[in-house]
């Protein structure tokens, strides 16, 4: 099964931070791969083909040999297990336990961030108006969050990268890259992860005019 094709289906714009996060981690692997992009405004994600591989229709999906899987952080995992080399996540199981904390977290709270700073403005530079009070307390919370993760080690989450340094980073780039007030240290936190070749090469993508 290991050495069958993979592939991975992500959004045309290739602005989701979802697919970003699959892709990374198959870069990171130095897994073979390709890549099918699907316009969501289109309604590729909908046709018959496509929701009888991803039963939530949603991107990004691996297809690996005969199996299909969605959901980034599923994917991710599931890619740990099947492919060890390379780890994405922390080795010892609290500190991987704390990553997949990290990554449930940004996927699932942060509302008002998520809905004020679309990654339109991290990828494509579509600035937005100021926050709500509602997103505000939102950053403050991520803010918070993000400052005491790192604790006395401010270039990694836990020591040394991982796949939710990324997530993570993209979460502060909606705000930094929208002009945000955000503290100086993850700042440069983000930037650190930001310049890291295999996300480099998916800001990079060429990438359809809006």
């Amino acid at each position: 099964m290991s050495n069958s094709r993979l592939r991975l289906y992500v959004d045309s714009q290739f602005s989701s931070p979802y697919a970003m996060s699959a892709f990374v981690v198959l870069r990171e692997k130095g897994i073979e791969f390709e890549m099918s992009p699907l316009d969501l405004e289109a309604s590729e994600n909908q046709s018959e083909v496509y929701a009888s591989l991803s039963q939530t229709q949603r991107v990004p999906t691996l297809v690996h040999g005969d199996f299909a899987l969605s959901e980034s952080s599923a994917i991710t995992e599931y890619l740990e297990d099947v492919f060890p080399q390379a780890p994405v996540y922390p080795q010892d199981r609290l500190l991987h336990a704390k990553a997949r904390q990290v990554q449930a977290w940004v996927r699932s709270d942060l509302l008002p961030i998520r809905q004020e700073r679309s990654t339109l403005v991290v990828f494509y530079g579509l600035k937005s108006k100021p926050l709500s009070p509602a997103a505000e307390s939102a950053a403050r919370k991520l803010f918070g969050a993000a400052q005491t993760l790192l604790g006395d080690n401010p270039e990694y989450l836990f020591g040394q990268w991982s796949i939710a340094d990324v997530d993570l980073a993209l979460m502060l780039n909606r705000l930094i890259l929208n002009g945000d007030c955000v503290p100086p240290v993850l700042v440069e936190y983000a930037q650190r992860q930001w310049q890291r070749p295999t996300v480099q090469e998916w800001v990079r993508l060429q990438r359809p005019p809006m």
